[in-house]
């Protein structure tokens, strides 16, 4: 049925347009010759094999729930979208897709437009705070998690969207967790609409994801070709992450080791120390071809996140600096080299004293394993532990923390009140707030 609605055939291997003149069936315009370079590297994507499996399952999924489960960097968060729009053109409907930061939303907005050869803001937009590029010919809209759960709660239902893509389910934002319970709830018939639903998550999750929903059929994405690098730990924590991040940036660079280099640091006040030091150190390194770019990632820097994807004309190396926002929601296929700090810098709410504090703690297994696979290849990449091996085995959890048990809920609470979608002790969660939380909320609203 899927290559039906595609009008493909599986052995072919063809994407729509290669079979039908070369016109591109979103705005009728004839493929560039770009789309065709970029189509190559999708089709060497690991998620490609799961193309057809998918499109079955989305189609034939009794629930109308369907769970895509893959590693990082396998290509889920820029094909999924890609087939669910042509699922959706079909049908004459619509495909919103959640992620859990605006920047990650803004980001793939702008590479699936190009991969798709569609103006960005036309088919394919996106709507973050402050910033809705959307039109009325918006078929595929990436969004913040957090809008759309506004768009719920103000229309009490589930939108003006048909194929809803909840991506990076495995962050476990508030937003993203609640969502999913509201959609349980629509299947069931509490809340009006009955959209298809995509949950993209890490294989951690997984488990937890079918028991909540329901056993759901599971498309299982199969890895990619190469390995993941062997771990190097440190004997010992650095006193100064900043200064050891940077030394070993250098010592690669000096090596003339192939690939990009991605850097994780716990803070943006840390990234951007790092970039500054970095900036300042490559310029007088005795290599072979231009000095390598250094460029910052967080939300701080908004649409320069673009910047990171670019080809630089001259094939100089990237070294990307980032935190916990890049464990799974951006992928490099350049990048051959992580350096990891181990840590992440995290807001805490504590209901029993109403504050707000910042905890340095360490990132889970889970995130550890997401970072050495950013280097994964053939033959594999490195990646640097900036932390002896026992720091991660005893102190770091399997899975992330949820959210929803580590925010203030107030205006969650508020949300669900104004709108009379449910009340909060009867809201469906993956793992649930503390009582004391929900009640310090309630308190705070009398």
């Amino acid at each position: 049925m899927a290559s039906q609605l595609l009008g493909l055939t599986e052995e072919s291997g063809l994407s729509p347009g290669e079979s039908e003149l070369a016109v591109n069936p979103f705005d009728g315009l004839p493929f560039s010759s770009h789309y065709y370079d970029l189509l190559e590297q999708r089709r060497a994507l690991p998620i490609w094999a799961a193309r057809f499996v998918f499109l079955e399952q989305l189609e034939s999924s009794p629930s109308g729930v369907v769970i895509v489960s893959g590693e990082p960097g396998s290509g889920k968060s820029t094909q999924i979208p890609q087939w669910c729009a042509e699922f959706a053109l079909a049908r004459g409907c619509q495909v919103t897709v959640t992620q859990p930061y605006p920047l990650a939303a803004l980001s793939l907005a702008l590479q699936v437009a190009d991969e798709m050869d569609l103006t960005l803001g036309h088919e394919v937009g996106y709507s973050i705070p402050q910033e809705d590029c959307t039109g009325p010919q918006t078929l595929l809209r990436f969004c913040w998690d957090r809008l759309l759960l506004q768009e719920v709660a103000s229309t009490r239902g589930t939108g003006a969207w048909d194929v809803l893509v909840l991506d990076e389910a495995q962050e476990r934002s508030v937003a993203s967790d609640l969502l999913q319970g509201l959609l349980r709830d629509a299947r069931l018939g509490n809340l009006p609409g009955d959209p298809k639903v995509v949950v993209v998550t890490d294989p951690a999750l997984e488990p937890k994801l079918q028991a909540f929903w329901g056993n759901p059929p599971v498309v299982r994405v199969p890895r990619g070709p190469g390995r993941c690098p062997t771990p190097t730990y440190r004997d010992t924590v650095p006193p100064d992450r900043v200064e050891a991040a940077c030394q070993a940036v250098l010592d690669l660079c000096r090596k003339e080791a192939p690939g990009d280099v991605l850097v994780y640091l716990p803070s943006e006040e840390e990234i951007s120390l790092c970039c500054e030091s970095l900036s300042r150190e490559v310029e007088t390194l005795a290599i072979r071809g231009p000095p390598p770019r250094v460029l910052p990632l967080h939300p701080g820097h908004g649409q320069a996140v673009q910047a990171v994807y670019e080809d630089t004309d001259s094939g100089a190396r990237k070294i990307v600096v980032t935190h916990w926002l890049a464990d799974f929601s951006f992928s490099l296929p350049s990048i051959r080299h992580v350096i990891d700090s181990g840590l992440e810098l995290r807001s805490v709410y504590n209901p029993q004293i109403r504050a707000e504090s910042q905890v340095l703690r360490p990132i889970s297994k889970c995130q550890a394993k997401a970072r050495q696979l950013r280097a994964r290849g053939a033959p594999p990449g490195s990646c640097l532990c900036l932390y002896p091996k026992s720091f991660q085995e005893l102190e770091a959890p399997p899975l992330p923390q949820p959210r929803v048990c580590e925010e203030n809920l107030s205006p969650l609470v508020l949300l669900l009140k104004r709108r009379q979608i449910a009340e909060p002790g009867e809201c469906h969660f993956l793992d649930r707030p503390a009582p004391e939380a929900l009640m310090q909320a309630l308190e705070d609203l009398d």
